[in-house]
C-alpha cells in the first residue's frame, strides 16, 4: 500500500498529523481552573498538549471544570491525545479545563488534522 507517511528505518510507517490552521490555543492557569476560550473543531481528533508546569486536566464541554481528582500531566512533556472517538464511537470534547499545581502554567494546545 502506498502512503506518504513517513517510515521509521524499519520501513514501518509513522502516524504523523499536521498542525491544523487555526487551531494554537493557550491557557494561562494561576491556581484556578481555566478553558480554552475557542471550542476546538468539530472535525478534530487529535491534539497535542505541552505545560510549563504540572497540571490537572479534563475534557468536556463549555463547563468543563478541573478539580485535583483529575488526570496529572507533568511539565515540560509534548503528548498526543484523541479527542474523539471517531465514526461515531465516542463523544466529542471540544474544551479542555486544567488546573495548575504547584506554580503558575501556560498550556500549549495544538489542533491536528
Amino acid at each position: 500500500m502506498t502512503t506518504l507517511l513517513p517510515k521509521d528505518d524499519d520501513n514501518n510507517t509513522i502516524p504523523a498529523l499536521r498542525l491544523a490552521d487555526g487551531g494554537a490555543h493557550v491557557i494561562q492557569t494561576t491556581g484556578t481552573a481555566a478553558s480554552n476560550t475557542i471550542a476546538f473543531d468539530d472535525a478534530t481528533k487529535v491534539i497535542s498538549v505541552y505545560a510549563t508546569a504540572p497540571i490537572y486536566m479534563r475534557f468536556g464541554d463549555a463547563g468543563v471544570m478541573t478539580t485535583v481528582a483529575d488526570h496529572f500531566f507533568p511539565a515540560n512533556t509534548y503528548y498526543d491525545i484523541a479527542i474523539s472517538g471517531g465514526a461515531g464511537n465516542g463523544p466529542h470534547s471540544s474544551y479542555i479545563s486544567v488546573l495548575s499545581i504547584a506554580a503558575d502554567a501556560t498550556v500549549y494546545i495544538s489542533e491536528k488534522e
